[in-house]
């Protein structure tokens, strides 16, 4: 008889120190999909759910599916949304039984106005709907703050191995496969947690080289010569002023036995010998617009991250200051993704193509990376924002920026979005009719995504630091509900 699964996605990384609320209509902006509609959106791409409907292919399961959203980092996750989204998988759990394991692809470093732990409230609830004893296998970011009701009532904890996050197509594999086996009673996960006392570590968890890297080479050989069954390795979601906020390494063994917690811990002992390590430099604006100036025509682009005004970390996306220095710096040959501003866009619809002036920016808080910009230039690519992310991290899936416009302002093609997001796929600029590949300089807000798709064509990567909300900044003013003693705050 075939098992039934009970499937969902429910994401958010929440940066606390966002003034931005992240309510439903934030889901329903990114990426919002119910029951029926989910395998239209996903099958065949290379995305967690994507891999979930190529698992219940496989293993002949009878999958049940109620929701998948994801919203762009913000600030706090509504209460209305967080119910609303976690009602629609405890009433499929309770309605749609019986089940014989849960598969869910979560973020882990959800915060709400009610919990600071969102995934470890929503598995609480869904253990009181499920009981105890059905595996759950639960897949998370790399970035998560992994909490002890996270590790209480998942069975397995995976979470990716890459920063870009390029194989959640493979860790929900990796993961539906633990579930199989845990189904058939062929192993019993149980999952134990290591943490230390600090904010960050691991190099913020990217995982070319570094402290990261060597974990994860370690947590492979452990769990090819099958001392564990997986070892997830997080690096935290740092801009969170919540009590577990940090590093952290869970090992999800077969059963209960000490060595699944030594191994956890020798990791963390790693982690924390190396937790100020850091590979990352942050250039001021000048240098940056120097380098820019060195660019020949025919060169590849000097691809450059606005590092802190990411996005994908909760930025908000609309901070000007290196835009402007571009502008009063009248660089050729630049395409700058993108500038976060829906009145700015329903501006340049009214006016069309051609010719106008646009206040752009600097919007949610000026005093953040730059205050809004009023420029003279041309509307020359005006469209609704949709496109196909074929990149790495993109893995096929539609995406949908919302209605768009290039804003050609002197050498600079400047997009304008309606709904915020990181840069981290080709198809962002090119489905604006822009090949990044052609410039000189291509401007991104992202801290270290966009580098999937985009070292490949760049003839050097620089971070520049444009003083904007997503900036590494630890103080006891703004670290008020973390546990204490810790690093740095605290002399360890």
């Amino acid at each position: 008889m075939a098992k039934r699964v009970l499937a969902a996605r429910f994401m958010h990384e929440t940066n606390t120190f966002s003034r931005v609320p992240t309510d439903m209509a934030a889901f329903r902006r990114r990426d919002f999909h119910r029951d029926n509609e989910i395998p239209t959106a996903y099958r065949g791409t290379r995305s967690a759910f994507g891999a979930t409907f190529e698992a219940a292919d496989t293993y002949d399961w009878q999958l049940v599916h109620p929701i998948s959203t994801a919203a762009t980092p913000s600030g706090l996750v509504t209460r209305d949304a967080f119910d609303a989204v976690a009602e629609l998988v405890l009433r499929a759990a309770s309605e749609q039984g019986p089940f014989d394991g849960v598969l869910l692809h979560l973020h882990g470093a959800m915060v709400t106005e009610a919990h600071e732990d969102g995934e470890g409230e929503l598995l609480t609830r869904l253990r009181g709907v499920i009981g105890p004893k059905l595996p759950v296998v639960v897949t998370l970011d790399l970035h998560a703050n992994v909490t002890q009701a996270m590790v209480d009532h998942a069975s397995a904890l995976i979470a990716f191995r890459t920063y870009p996050h390029i194989d959640a197509y493979e860790r929900a594999l990796q993961g539906a496969d633990l579930l199989e086996r845990a189904m058939q009673g062929a192993i019993r996960p149980k999952t134990v947690l290591a943490r230390r006392p600090t904010i960050y570590g691991l190099n913020h968890g990217r995982t070319q080289d570094g402290p990261m890297a060597e974990l994860l080479k370690r947590a492979d050989a452990l769990e090819a010569s099958g001392a564990a069954l997986a070892i997830s390795v997080c690096a935290g979601f740092t801009r969170a002023d919540i009590r577990d906020v940090g590093p952290s390494v869970t090992v999800t063994g077969d059963g209960n036995d000490p060595r699944f917690q030594k191994i956890a811990e020798e990791f963390m002992d790693y982690a924390w010998e190396t937790r100020n390590v850091t590979t990352i430099k942050l250039l001021p604006i000048p240098e940056v617009i120097a380098l820019a100036r060195q660019g020949k025509p025919g060169d590849k682009p000097l691809v450059i991250s606005d590092y802190t005004d990411n996005p994908g970390g909760g930025g908000y996306g609309d901070a000007t200051a290196l835009l402007k220095a571009m502008v009063d710096a009248a660089l050729p040959d630049v395409a700058f993704h993108a500038i976060y501003d829906p009145a700015a866009v329903q501006a340049g619809l009214k006016a069309g193509l051609g010719r106008t002036t646009l206040t752009l920016g600097g919007k949610t808080d000026p005093s953040l990376g730059g205050g809004p910009l009023t420029l003279e230039g041309e509307i020359t690519t005006i469209t609704n924002g949709k496109f196909i992310a074929y990149g790495p991290m993109g893995g096929g899936v539609a995406r949908d920026h919302g209605p768009s416009l290039v804003f050609r302002v002197g050498g600079i093609d400047i997009v304008l979005i309606t709904n915020n997001g990181q840069a981290n796929d080709l198809g962002q600029f090119t489905s604006l009719g822009i090949d990044p590949a052609r410039y000189r300089t291509v401007a991104v807000k992202s801290m270290h995504h966009f580098r999937a798709a985009f070292e490949p064509i760049a003839r050097r990567i620089v971070e520049v630091d444009t003083g904007a909300l997503c900036a590494e900044l630890y103080s006891t003013e703004l670290f008020r509900k973390v546990r204490r003693p810790v690093h740095p705050l605290d002399a360890l």
